[in-house]
């Protein structure tokens, strides 16, 4: 029997099968726990994830469009899901955006008000928007868990991170006052700091071509974090290992948060 055998919840993030949603899902999937899925609008973006859950052996997963900057498609994309399965032991949220453009070193001064405000809206304050639809869920399964996903540079200083570092920092202290407020439904939110991982995301960050060397040069355990290692995470913060733990931000990046230099 796995760790969330019974269990349920809601995955937002899956764009492919690189990215940490992803890795997330397989790991709750291999622990018993059944995930429901939501995708960006649009048949092409349906296709890629629906690609993505097939890998992970889902057949005919439960999948609906959400685009999370807009209200209306979060209460669609929730009501939906409370017809399907009623209550909910997880969410993961695991989407962020910046305009690319912006993410360069040398251009956060640059960066225009349009550019900051949806950093923040779309990486930050959807976590909000989410905890608040699923809250009742929550509350009717005694208690789940909510995790979202951030990265050391909402904490430090990343070159051309820029705007995204200061959204990631938004959405940690997002999650610690959720977690003071749900925590009287038993609800317990929490957020992964993954390492450096190659992704669509990623990949839009300047300067980023030999951050993956240089983490595996500076990290305690001399290597980059894989996929798997935030997935098993997750499987910690969604089930009942992690009872007690709310409002903290985990680490799980080989170690590189703790080298100064």
């Amino acid at each position: 029997m796995g760790l969330l055998s019974g269990k349920t919840g809601l995955i937002v993030g899956i764009a492919n099968d690189r990215s940490y949603a992803w890795y997330i899902a397989q790991a709750i999937i291999q622990h018993g726990g059944r995930c429901a899925f939501t995708h960006l609008p649009g048949e092409k973006n349906e296709r890629r994830t629906r690609k993505a859950v097939e890998a992970l052996g889902v057949s005919e997963p439960w999948l609906v469009p959400m685009d999370a900057s807009k209200d209306e498609e979060i209460d669609a994309a929730f009501a939906r899901y409370a017809e399907a399965f009623d209550v909910m032991h997880y969410l993961v949220h695991s989407i962020a955006f910046a305009d690319r453009e912006w993410l360069q070193p040398g251009k956060f001064t640059e960066t225009p008000r349009a550019a900051y405000l949806s950093a923040i809206d779309v990486s930050a304050y959807t976590l909000l928007g989410m905890a608040r639809r699923a809250r009742p869920m929550l509350a009717r399964a005694g208690g789940g868990s909510i995790m979202a996903m951030s990265y050391y540079g909402g904490e430090k200083v990343v070159p051309g991170y820029n705007v995204m570092g200061v959204a990631k920092a938004a959405l940690e202290c997002t999650a610690r006052y959720l977690a003071a407020e749900l925590g009287a439904d038993g609800t317990r939110v929490n957020i992964i700091s993954g390492g450096y991982l190659r992704t669509l995301a990623s990949s839009a960050v300047g300067g980023t071509d030999t951050m993956a060397a240089r983490s595996a040069e500076r990290s305690p355990l001399r290597r980059n974090v894989e996929g798997e290692d935030v997935g098993r995470t997750a499987v910690y913060l969604a089930s009942e290992l992690s009872s007690g733990v709310t409002g903290e931000t985990v680490y799980v990046d080989c170690g590189v948060n703790l080298i100064g230099s």
